[in-house]
């Protein structure tokens, strides 16, 4: 198997929203009804859609939950965020384009200044700090773009950044990479610009951005410009969304970017769209894990045409938007994740920044016990046992079975195989050559919240410890995969020349 790509180390990340960090209105999760379904809360219509209201309006008030800031400091928390370590920890948001950086010790403001809807304090950001040192994590982020950071022609200003900059600097911090804004293509949605923002102020804002970054922070990577929606899935029927397009946005920008960044979700969740949602059925189909290569191909594109040669990162991705459908933290979504992140691998995709680490439907954790969901399973084992360089299985991956190889991780000329039986009914079998180890997920049922490795429930203690994750010994010949089973296979005998120091 040949090399075809490379991954940085940190290829599995995460986000912790900003919202998480102030405390503030978040997605609100999904409960069950008396007659056992789930409420998702107010539903748009696509008349709603096309009236550019406010966020909020749009979705209704009973979609969002006040959540108290996240408690950053707990042992379990840090355990299990440190065993995906060393990753990206991103906080950035929609929220973040409206939160304001309280630069002094003093009580925390009960009310956000005019033109801000959030308040971080410095205590806060002392925590995240802390935090990503303890996780090694490397900080990526995005700065507040509302009016209160704007004078009185609506030009961006970096007072506010540069407060929070500095600030950061003196407590030992570094911000590795940051955007502008976060979702510019969206900026109707909750940006906090000026009313009629359109590309040509972006393009200006993010050049008085630049030239800041430049001088306050010059080993920061800028990203840009942070795109999303713009191939957006399973919307209603007639409904359309306000977009700035980031061809526009990148003809108004100029090169300014040291690598192109993007957003990516399958679909909007039930929570926003209702009976327009996803239906279960499609998410266990080609078709459904496809659309993450069609977003990539779309980027990936525009990459090309307007910063040629620079690196893609997907800054932000889930199960779907407006934080998850109820099985994003199922076993059933696994295979979407796992399948995305070796196609995305295979494409040379520098990192993938998973929104988030806790917090509503799509969380890696349940936000409120920290207690690991499927999705955290299947990215830790992928961390340990997929190394940062890419192979060619030298298998097609586009149908109900999927093949992705790496180096393995932590065996010098190793090889592991990732396989996705994601058929209902029938098996998957090929023949193995040599010796290897296998670490097969599986669960009761496709939306279980357990999950089975070799058929033991995994389980976390009370302080976060991980239990044992050992792989089964197999033989040379043939090997099995049962319907709607997720499995790793490690060979570090493989002796792939690709492979070495």
């Amino acid at each position: 198997m040949r090399v075809v790509a490379e991954v940085d180390p940190r290829y599995v990340s995460y986000n912790i929203e900003m919202v998480e960090v102030t405390g503030g209105r978040f997605w609100a999760p999904y409960r069950p009804t008396r007659q056992g379904q789930n409420t998702p809360g107010t539903h748009w219509s696509p008349n709603n859609l096309a009236n550019n209201a406010d966020l909020s309006r749009i979705l209704g008030p009973n979609l969002f939950e006040y959540r108290p800031p996240i408690a950053l400091s707990n042992l379990k928390l840090l355990k299990l965020a440190a065993a995906l370590g060393p990753a990206y920890v991103r906080v950035s948001g929609t929220w973040r384009n409206s939160t304001y950086f309280q630069d002094n010790d003093g009580p925390p403001l009960k009310t956000p200044p005019p033109g801000f809807n959030g308040v971080l304090t410095r205590a806060q950001w002392r925590g995240v700090i802390d935090f990503i040192r303890t996780v090694h994590g490397s900080l990526v982020t995005s700065v507040a773009t509302s009016m209160g950071t704007r004078d009185a022609t609506g030009v961006w200003t970096p007072a506010q950044a540069k407060a929070w900059f500095d600030y950061t600097k003196r407590i030992g911090g570094h911000i590795y990479a940051t955007e502008f804004m976060n979702e510019p293509t969206l900026v109707a949605f909750g940006g906090g610009a000026p009313k009629g923002y359109d590309a040509t102020a972006f393009g200006r804002d993010a050049k008085i951005f630049a030239q800041f970054l430049r001088r306050e922070s010059p080993q920061t990577l800028y990203l840009g410009p942070g795109s999303a929606g713009e191939d957006f899935f399973g919307l209603p029927s007639g409904a359309q969304i306000p977009i700035i397009p980031s061809d526009a946005l990148l003809q108004a920008t100029g090169p300014i970017f040291d690598a192109f960044s993007y957003h990516f979700y399958p679909a909007p969740s039930h929570r926003c769209v209702g009976a327009n949602g996803t239906d279960p059925r499609e998410i266990l189909t080609p078709a459904w894990f496809d659309r993450n290569r069609k977003a990539y191909a779309f980027y990936a594109h525009l990459r090309d045409r307007y910063l040629p040669g620079k690196e893609l990162w997907l800054t932000e991705t889930g199960e779907a938007s407006c934080g998850g459908d109820t099985w994003a933290a199922q076993f059933v979504d696994s295979f979407r994740l796992l399948d995305q992140f070796g196609s995305l691998a295979q494409k040379g995709v520098r990192t993938i920044m998973y929104n988030t680490l806790t917090g509503s439907d799509y969380g890696l954790l349940d936000e409120h016990t920290f207690e690991p969901r499927p999705n955290y399973w299947a990215a830790l084992l992928w961390k340990r046992t997929m190394g940062k360089r890419v192979l060619d299985p030298g298998i097609v991956t586009t149908g109900q079975v999927r093949v992705y190889a790496h180096c393995m991780n932590g065996a010098n000329g190793g090889v592991t195989l990732l396989v996705l039986n994601i058929d209902r009914n029938r098996e998957a079998s090929f023949t193995m050559p040599i010796a290897s180890e296998r670490y097969m997920l599986s669960a009761p049922s496709p939306f279980s919240k357990t999950v089975l490795l070799n058929g033991k429930e995994l389980k976390v203690g009370i302080d976060g410890g991980l239990p044992a994750m050992r792989g089964q010994p197999t033989k040379a010949g043939l090997m099995k995969f049962p319907p709607l089973t997720i499995t790793f296979i490690t060979i570090p005998s493989a002796g792939n020349q690709g492979c070495g120091p």
